[in-house]
């Protein structure tokens, strides 16, 4: 069938149709500009209308009376006055005028003289970074202007700067860390400490934009969260960041937030995570909203070198193989998943090889979380036994093949009893609480482009998935439900997403589905010898 032709409306018309609407603009923006003075003195009028009911809606009735005889004689007055009509009217037009005016205050065409001594400080802070003698027409030099080399800024009701575009010369060497660390911490200094900063640098531009950062929500309470298997949310972040978000319920209230997605399975690439923090930042919290997105679709063993009873509240629970406190389960813990690692391995392997699909006990993923593991380091040392973290070897090494995943949560006092196999097999890194910059660069591998602050929330860092970006992070809330100190919505909050309990084994047996019943003995039709009834009667 031949397709019809566009009307010509449609197909040749779009031009005309922009001029027209550009015209029309344009007229309509020199009628505004011509009767500006009419629409005026309409909108005093207006007023002044508005005025005069108010105050007579005001006035007693028992003095109405006398009112309206002082405006009858007011008026007589005007009327018998030579020129006093025409008197009024330009009277009134002149109050109609001055009462129309559009009262919003008139935006500053710059800075104020605060803004403006604030700005040329920082001006004159950049002048030894970014001068040079041989330069025939320096951008910065000392008692200059500054309003080439700040072309754009934006300041907060305080007085402090709130976005700010550097301009610089050619020659700096801003593609040397040290030079671009200096400058970015001489602006942290002058803009004002206390607040986050993001320094994006255009080093094709020769231009650096600062921009305070907001704070991340800290009132995102535990839920279940809008992920496909496989997928971990670690946290939130900012928006700027990242190109996905996550519908979260705030009450009856709900907002998107951008999240911080880890991908774990077979074809993840960076399969384990390793937390470092400092006490209270919010590890354990972490590695508890890890559990409980974890257990939706696998299996969990958790083990605590704190010995704090954080992970209490998954005792018993369903899919969680075992919670333990003591060096002995611990090592007996990771024993059997370094063994059970071992088997998925093998029968992924056998199926591949006879051409089937892999086992099913094979494809429910199995987390190992630890929490503190070098507290059972320095234990087994003293008791001459093995180190746990020697255990994690083949679950770190072989994990993703046999969907196997560990978490490792420590703190930033025991990173050196780290074993070398928990550093180089965990990709994925979240820094928790309080840290320099050095700290940052040298477990992350790369530097923020934000600068860290001192006081944090708990449960605020920074988090970097393989070779990927640093991203901001604030931990959903996810406390201990046992933990007195928890207000009652968090409290609930997580307990409404546990598991239901498992039933000991002692007081009630519960069939599997999955395993079949035992074929009952065939009973023997063979007669038995008389001789050996004989013999065993003897």
């Amino acid at each position: 069938m031949a397709r019809r032709p566009l009307p010509r409306i449609l197909s040749t018309g779009s031009a005309q149709i922009a001029r027209s609407r550009e015209l029309a603009r344009t007229a309509a923006d020199s009628a505004t500009d011509v009767l500006h003075p009419l629409i005026t003195m309409t909108r005093g009028l207006r007023r002044l209308a508005s005025a005069g009911r108010r105050r007579w809606a005001e006035t007693p009735k028992d003095k109405r009376g006398p009112l309206l005889f002082l405006v009858a004689s007011v008026v007589l007055v005007v009327a018998l006055v030579p020129y006093g009509p025409l008197l009024a009217v330009i009277s009134l037009m002149a109050a109609a005028a001055r009462q129309g005016r559009d009262r919003k205050p008139p935006e500053p065409d710059g800075p104020d003289e605060s803004q403006t001594q604030r700005l040329q400080a920082l001006y004159e802070a950049l002048v030894p970074y970014f001068s040079a003698a041989e330069d025939p027409a320096p951008l910065y030099t000392h008692g200059g202007e500054w309003e080439k080399a700040f072309p754009a800024y934006e300041f907060d009701a305080t007085g402090r700067i709130t976005h700010l575009l550097v301009r610089y010369p050619a020659y700096f060497t801003d593609g040397e860390a040290e030079s671009r660390a200096r400058i970015e911490q001489l602006l942290h200094a002058k803009s004002g400490r206390g607040r986050e900063y993001h320094f994006a640098w255009d080093e094709e531009g020769n231009e650096l934009t600062l921009t305070v950062l907001a704070p991340l929500p800290t009132d995102i309470a535990a839920q279940r969260f809008v992920t496909a298997p496989g997928e971990t949310v670690l946290g939130f972040t900012d928006p700027t960041q990242v190109q996905r978000t996550l519908p979260l319920g705030y009450g009856e209230a709900q907002r998107d937030v951008p999240p911080v997605v880890w991908r774990t399975g077979i074809r993840s690439t960076e399969p384990h995570l390793l937390v470092m923090g400092q006490p209270g930042s919010g590890t354990s919290t972490l590695l508890r909203s890890i559990a409980l997105q974890a257990l939706q679709y696998g299996d969990v063993v958790i083990v605590e070198g704190g010995g704090t009873g954080e992970y209490a509240c998954l005792t018993g629970r369903d899919g969680v193989l075992a919670v333990e406190c003591g060096l002995a389960g611990t090592l007996a813990s990771l024993e059997w998943a370094a063994t059970e690692t071992e088997r998925r391995l093998i029968a992924a392997n056998r199926a591949r090889q006879a051409g089937h699909p892999p086992p099913e006990d094979t494809k429910r993923p199995l987390w190992i979380l630890l929490d503190r593991p070098s507290v059972f380091t320095h234990l087994a040392a003293a008791e001459g036994r093995k180190d746990p973290q020697s255990l994690l070897q083949v679950p770190l090494r072989h994990g993703r093949a046999a969907n196997v995943t560990v978490v490792v949560a420590d703190q930033f006092d025991g990173a050196e009893a780290l074993s070398d196999a928990v550093r180089q097999h965990t990709r994925a890194r979240v820094v928790l609480g309080p840290a320099t910059p050095d700290q940052l660069e040298a477990f992350l591998g790369a530097p923020p482009h934000t600068t860290p602050v001192t006081d944090v929330p708990p449960g605020r860092g920074y988090a970097r998935l393989g070779t990927g970006p640093v991203h901001r992070l604030q931990v959903p809330a996810t406390p201990d439900p046992y933990d007195d100190a928890t207000s009652e919505a968090d409290r609930q909050a997580v307990l409404a997403l546990l598991p239901e309990r498992t039933t000991p084994a002692d007081e009630e047996t519960v069939p599997d589905p999955d395993r079949k019943p035992p074929a009952e003995a065939e009973p023997d039709t063979e007669p038995i010898p008389t001789e050996a009834v004989a013999v065993e009667a003897q």
